[in-house]
């Protein structure tokens, strides 16, 4: 498998997660840069530029890469789609849009700022979110027993889902494998910026395994990225903080 170079920690999740499902499908089919350009027509520059965040594939790249891999190229047409909104620069090459005016003409710096201050905002939203999780669980907790509770049976939930956490963790171990009532995918690939009932199944994995993601509400956000970091490294997995196969099974068990 290619020891690949990490993406920047400031690229689009959108971005990052249609790069890292092209990284997985290179890697799975077994084949070099110049064996993916033989068989798709595109230069192994272009697949080296594709790979490395620094371009965005035009459609019939991904297509030529699907048929190339045996895979649907539906997937990766609708994650290009998405993909393609949110593209920003990285530091080796500058936003799709920029491409198409005079080199002469700067960005301005107003809409940089306005960005910054964007992703700033939504992080500090997801943290407050995750915090008045934690803090009305264990309220919750402490009106009912007067202590904090203790599981005692695998099948009983971890957390009643609430407004702000509105997915349940019912842990129970079916055919040596452990579920949490959400989802029982052991392939999705989940990063920085999904969501959904996939998301939150791997939230409840993570705290089974003592490693809190912040509250269940379904989000991958920075804390849940930081719960699946601890993991891996904890498992003996690559450390890149996304669930694959790989942390899928270990999360399983």
């Amino acid at each position: 498998m290619s020891r690949w170079k990490v993406l920047p920690a400031e690229l689009d999740p959108r971005v990052r997660q249609l790069v890292v499902r092209l990284r997985r499908l290179k890697d799975h089919g077994g084949l070099s840069i110049r064996q993916l350009a033989a068989r798709t027509g595109y230069s192994a520059k272009s697949w080296e530029r594709y790979l490395g965040a620094r371009s965005l594939p035009p459609a019939e790249a991904l297509e030529a890469l699907a048929r190339v891999c045996g895979e649907d190229p539906t997937r990766l047409l609708a994650l290009r789609e998405v993909a393609a909104e949110g593209w920003t620069a990285t530091p080796e090459q500058p936003p799709v849009a920029d491409q198409l005016s005079s080199p002469e003409t700067p960005r301005p710096p107003e809409r940089r700022a306005l960005r910054i201050a964007l992703v700033a905002g939504s992080v500090t939203l997801v943290l407050a979110v995750s915090s008045a999780v934690l803090v009305t669980v264990r309220i919750m907790n402490a009106d009912n027993t007067g202590s904090p509770t203790t599981t005692t049976r695998s099948a009983t939930p971890l957390a009643a889902p609430t407004a702000a956490s509105p997915y349940p963790c019912r842990i129970q171990r079916t055919d040596g494998h452990w579920y949490a009532g959400n989802s029982r995918t052991q392939q999705e690939n989940l990063a920085v910026g999904n969501t959904g009932p996939d998301v939150a199944e791997a939230q409840c994995l993570l705290r089974r395994a003592g490693i809190s993601p912040g509250g269940i509400d379904g989000i991958f956000g920075p804390l849940t990225e930081h719960a699946v970091k601890a993991f891996q490294r904890r498992s003996g997995l690559v450390v890149d903080g996304m669930v694959g196969p790989h942390t899928w099974k270990a999360l399983r068990g």
